[in-house]
């Protein structure tokens, strides 16, 4: 299109051969008029020379003379010029629509899985089979703050603070040390604004100065591999939310009173009173006393397994819990007879250790969960086993590489080793998907995050401009580009935003949901949208230099006119 303005304007002036004209001056190939970037006007004249705010020059065509009144390009002008053009392109792109698109019942891909090809299905039991309601941190939160005051005798204050739905989100990093909670993302960067110290943000400045002057922690000091270094502390699985907020408050009431305390001896003591939670047995007991009012969708689990064993699959289960707990939550949730969908049931497997050592052998366990002392050289249906380890598992069954495909919560204790070090296919369960996903289908959330992409790129190409007037418009975009950051990172979390993503990078908990799993979902109920030959196909996401029709490009100028006009008409 601008080839063709050059040739008609060219053919024009040589109709009036026998007349001096005064036109435009051509700037790399466009018009001066439709205002070329100034960048490109300043090196595109020949022999050195400058052109587009010089004074006129000269301009031959076919042995004619013609002089330039090129005005001076303002550039604060252009830049809003520009700056306009993206907003309006911004809103024409997004058809209607669009914004409920995504499925919550999805399933998402990060690598090729056939299920025609996967014969063995394996499940965790906690948040994977049985998924809970969100009262069930209410009152692990209690209990354990309750502990924390009457076992270890901490102040009688810290009973005061409630539990707050919603303050925290799966995937944080705690510094154990200095006793700040944050969000990290996949490069190791702590994302400024998500540094919260009890129950309060720390200011940007203090955070960099905490860290040596920089927001980027050392891998050793981030994470071993299952989520704890010697300095940071992970938290990957839903039980760790209220946790999480007992650290908060408890932080926050020594802050608040101007009490002296250690952090190190605070997190240990709270990880230890939640720990007592689970090994007394508390959340056990809560469960099997009102399971309607703690078990969601038990009728999905049921319609699951039954599709699978009804299809000829193999189902076993593999769990941390022990075997009166899953047997009452299966009993409400499939039937007397769950059993009979399962060829194999292992409880209290102590997992991570389960997938990477050798060290404890199977035992079987009685109608009343009581130990035997048999030897055990199979495993069978019908009975169920304490303890174990993988090593014996695949021994005893022969189940090995990509026909088995594991569910389970916890990235680490479930997923890693099966993945990284045995071959079988992992299905991740993210219950924060169906939150998530809501806002990602809202028309806020589609507006602020394309506004936001493409004013980035117009950021990134326009910031060649050095004059006062120029830098001024910069910084009005730049801190526009703030505030967009933060209203989307709120949509989903006030004070940690979405736990798949930081500002723009992928969060740590994202990088590793990507790493360990081939699959993930909200909930397992989302395999009754498929069939069981279905072949799930990773989208390819372009990698930086791959990226051909990225929304900032086509807004401010990388591609041409005619690519800009094509896309604003795609509804």
């Amino acid at each position: 299109m601008a080839r063709q303005k050059v040739g008609s304007i060219g053919r024009a002036l040589l109709r009036h051969r026998g007349a001096t004209s005064t036109v435009p001056a051509l700037a790399c190939g466009g018009l001066a008029s439709n205002g070329p970037s100034p960048a490109a006007a300043q090196k595109c004249c020949r022999g050195g020379e400058t052109c587009g705010s010089e004074a006129p020059k000269s301009l031959t065509v076919s042995g004619r003379a013609y002089s330039s009144t090129a005005p001076k390009i303002n550039h604060k002008t252009y830049l809003w010029a520009r700056y306009n053009e993206m907003k309006r392109l911004v809103h024409d792109l997004i058809p209607p629509g669009v914004c409920n698109l995504l499925n919550p019942s999805n399933i998402y891909a990060n690598n090729e899985v056939n299920l025609a090809e996967v014969d063995i299905y394996g499940f965790d039991y906690d948040y994977t089979l049985a998924l809970y309601s969100n009262a069930l941190d209410a009152m692990i939160y209690d209990t354990a703050r309750d502990f924390l005051v009457k076992h270890y005798k901490y102040p009688e204050g810290i009973s005061k603070y409630e539990y707050i739905p919603n303050f925290t989100a799966r995937g944080l990093h705690y510094d154990i040390q200095k006793g700040l909670l944050m969000k990290i993302d996949a490069f190791h960067y702590i994302q400024l604004g998500t540094v919260y110290r009890g129950l309060k943000p720390v200011p940007d400045e203090e955070v960099m100065e905490l860290y040596g002057g920089t927001n980027h922690v050392p891998l050793h000091q981030v994470s071993g591999f299952y989520g704890k270094g010697p300095k940071m502390k992970q938290y990957m699985d839903v039980f760790s939310i209220p946790e999480m907020t007992l650290l908060a408050a408890a932080n926050d009431y020594f802050i608040t009173n101007d009490i002296e305390y250690d952090p190190v001896h605070l997190y240990k003591d709270v990880s230890e009173a939640i720990g007592m939670v689970h090994i007394k047995g508390y959340m056990y007991k809560w469960i099997m006393q009102d399971l309607e009012k703690y078990i969601l969708r038990g009728d999905e689990t049921y319609a699951v397994l039954d599709r699978l064993a009804s299809h000829g699959k193999k189902l076993f289960l593999i769990t941390n819990s022990p075997f009166s707990f899953v047997d009452k939550g299966m009993k409400y949730m499939v039937g007397k007879d769950w059993r009979e969908f399962f060829d194999v049931v292992i409880v209290q497997a102590d997992k991570p250790h389960f997938f990477n050592d050798c060290v404890k052998p199977f035992r079987r366990l009685d109608s009343n969960g009581d130990l035997q002392w048999d030897k055990i050289k199979s495993l069978d249906k019908g009975q169920i086993y304490k303890q174990g380890n993988l090593f014996d598992f695949l021994r005893l069954t022969g189940w090995r590489g990509s026909k088995v495909l594991y569910f389970g919560d916890h990235l680490y204790s479930d997923l890693a080793d099966l993945m990284l070090r045995h071959g079988w296919r992992t299905g991740a369960i993210v219950p924060e998907l169906e939150v998530e996903t809501r806002v990602v289908n809202t028309e806020q959330y589609a507006q602020s995050l394309t506004w936001l992409q493409a004013l980035t790129g117009l950021l990134e190409r326009m910031q060649m401009h050095k004059d006062p007037e120029s830098k001024k418009v910069l910084e009005d975009w730049l801190k526009e580009r703030e505030e967009l950051r933060a209203v989307t990172k709120n949509l989903f979390n006030p004070q940690f935003g979405s736990i798949f993503r930081t500002c723009h990078n992928p969060t740590y908990f994202s990088r590793r949901l990507c790493r360990f799993s081939d699959l993930y979902m909200a909930s397992i109920s989302c395999l009754l949208n498929y069939d069981l030959s279905y072949t799930f196909y990773p989208r390819r996401t372009p990698l930086q230099h791959e990226a051909p029709l990225w929304m900032d490009q086509l807004c401010t100028g990388c591609m041409k006119t005619p690519f800009l006009e094509e896309m604003a008409h795609i509804r």
